[in-house]
């Protein structure tokens, strides 16, 4: 029996190139098992050997995606190997997001299995797992071997086209296909057992799970604009000429703070926008259609509001996680009762 061929994939950080000063370095590829990729070699053991360790930094994947992809695909496809395995990239969203990435094209255009993993919140699940088998692992890297193990086992069934079980007995996302069963019991026997045993406070489950969002209350209404503080944050990816704050055009971890003391708008010269969201061409040809200043400043003069804020706060909403768009929102909800702010214009896209 022929050795499986495996190619690992790493962001910067896990290919032991460097932290965030080094999420811009191009692709590259080493022989063998290099950082992380050490991991997947243990899971293996005789199964297969990792031949090379395909590194790319974040930020090069994120803000030139085509370009990056077509690099990373002829790296790996250079080795012919019959297994990829992309991570786990747990919850770290651009690396997440390039792991689905090129799991997906490698698929789709090399034919070749490919396996990532992934936490539930990272924006990589969402976007990709339809297309590629997301294993689901923890927050962080503290049980990177256990993790490794559970991709292993799902890349080798891939790996030599064995049958793929459940998502609950595999481990990974459910990726949202239907298939056809035989069940013991027609529709309306199955919906009407589970209403009794709802109705007798007996454990169910839906075969149609559905999204569970926290519920967040309406905060209490403005009795008097008139008199009140209003600012205008957006999550819709307008920046100052150059980014000065970095902030990513996907899954972003940052916001920006931009004074526009005594400005009456927003001058197109001054502004861009880097959300990849959407066609951003007609706020870059005018930031108001975003980020509406001069009317706010309209209403400011003729009294419909008490004033408005001189700071706007901006980030980009595409793929932002959970867990960092809680933490913006928390430091920008703390700056704002700071300044006495009253009031939110939230805008988006």
């Amino acid at each position: 029996m022929n050795e499986l061929r495996v190619v690992c994939y790493l962001n910067q950080f896990f290919g032991q190139i460097g932290g965030e000063d080094k999420a811009g370095v191009g692709p590259q590829k080493f022989p063998g098992a290099v950082g992380a990729a050490r991991a997947v070699q243990q899971a293996l053991g005789d199964a297969g050997r990792v031949v090379a360790t395909v590194v790319c930094g974040d930020n090069y994947v994120a803000e030139r995606p085509d370009a990056a992809l077509a690099e990373l695909l002829e790296l790996v496809a250079g080795e012919t190997p019959g297994l990829l395995i992309a991570g786990p990239a747990f919850q770290a969203g651009r690396y997440g997001v390039g792991c689905g990435a090129l799991c997906a094209e490698a698929i789709a255009r090399l034919d070749i299995p490919a396996v990532t993993g992934m936490h539930a919140e990272n924006p990589g699940v969402e976007l990709y797992r339809r297309r590629v088998y997301i294993v689901a692992t923890g927050a962080d890297a503290a049980r990177m071997l256990d993790e490794a193990r559970r991709l292993v086992g799902l890349g080798l069934k891939l790996a030599r086209r064995e049958p793929v079980g459940a998502p609950e007995v595999e481990g990974y996302f459910p990726r949202r296909l239907t298939r056809n069963v035989q069940a013991d019991a027609n529709a309306a026997q199955r919906a009407t057992a589970m209403l009794l045993d709802k109705l007798a406070g007996r454990p169910v489950t839906s075969e149609v799970p559905l999204p569970d969002f926290p519920r967040i209350p309406a905060p209490p209404a403005v009795r008097d604009l008139r008199h009140a503080t209003i600012a205008l944050v957006t999550d819709g990816g307008l920046v100052p000429i150059g980014n000065p704050d970095g902030i990513e055009a996907i899954a972003a971890t940052r916001f920006g703070a931009y004074d526009i003391g005594g400005r009456p708008g927003l001058d197109p010269g001054q502004y861009d926008n880097v959300h990849r969201g959407y066609d951003t061409t007609f706020v870059k040809q005018d930031p108001h259609r975003l980020v509406p200043v001069d009317v706010a400043r309209e209403m400011e003069r003729e009294g419909a509001i008490g004033k408005l804020h001189e700071t706007v706060y901006s980030t980009t909403g595409v793929a932002t996680t959970l867990a960092h768009s809680e933490r913006m929102g928390q430091e920008i909800a703390a700056q704002l009762r700071a300044a006495r702010v009253d009031a939110v214009i939230l805008t988006s896209t």
